[in-house]
């Protein structure tokens, strides 16, 4: 008989209980167990990166991974980046205009491999953008649509967060608040 564990995985906000060999890789639980199948398996040593996914915030291969070995954390893949009207990411959206993809088949691995180092350096500068997304293979673009559509979503989430920074309320100075909410009797005990 099959040796089978029970595990809780939490995969885009959901909780799954599931009866799977102790080495089941992530990538065919992902894909086979829970029906991910945006989550691409390409060599199957580590080296594509097709089968990237967020694992606990951070980019992850897949494949490596046995399932098992992510119970207590948080995965994300490919399918979480979709908005709740299930239109598609920002990041998504930059792909599509600079056609960072032709035939799709490692897009899936680029675009968890990008949002978690975006969310780490969201000032990354295009060198440091070409490095990271080196680590993943792509048979079709010649990475350089891919690395311009990283670095515009990049530049349009700093604009975006600078945008809502400019527009969020000023505060009264902290002295004048604190002046006028003080108990006068505390004012009186300061001047003595």
């Amino acid at each position: 008989m099959t040796d089978v564990q029970l595990v809780e995985l939490t995969v885009n906000g959901e909780r799954h209980e599931l009866a799977i060999p102790p080495r089941r890789t992530l990538a065919d639980v992902l894909r086979h167990d829970l029906g991910l199948t945006g989550t691409h398996v390409g060599c199957e040593h580590g080296i594509c990166g097709a089968c990237t996914v967020l694992v606990d915030d951070a980019p992850a291969r897949a494949c490596l991974l046995f399932a098992v070995q992510v119970e207590n954390a948080t995965i994300r893949t490919v399918e979480s980046l979709s908005g709740p009207d299930g239109g598609l990411s920002d990041l998504q959206q930059c792909f599509g205009e600079h056609h960072g993809l032709q035939c799709g088949f490692c897009t899936p691995g680029f675009l968890m491999l990008a949002e978690g180092y975006l969310a780490e350096a969201p000032d990354a500068s295009r060198e440091e953008i070409r490095e990271v997304v080196a680590s993943n293979l792509c048979r079709c673009t010649g990475y350089q649509t891919i690395v311009d559509a990283v670095e515009d979503c990049a530049g349009r989430r700093r604009a975006a967060l600078q945008s809502a920074l400019d527009s969020a309320p000023q505060s009264a100075p902290q002295s004048a608040q604190s002046a006028q909410s003080a108990p006068q009797s505390a004012l009186d005990g300061a001047s003595a």
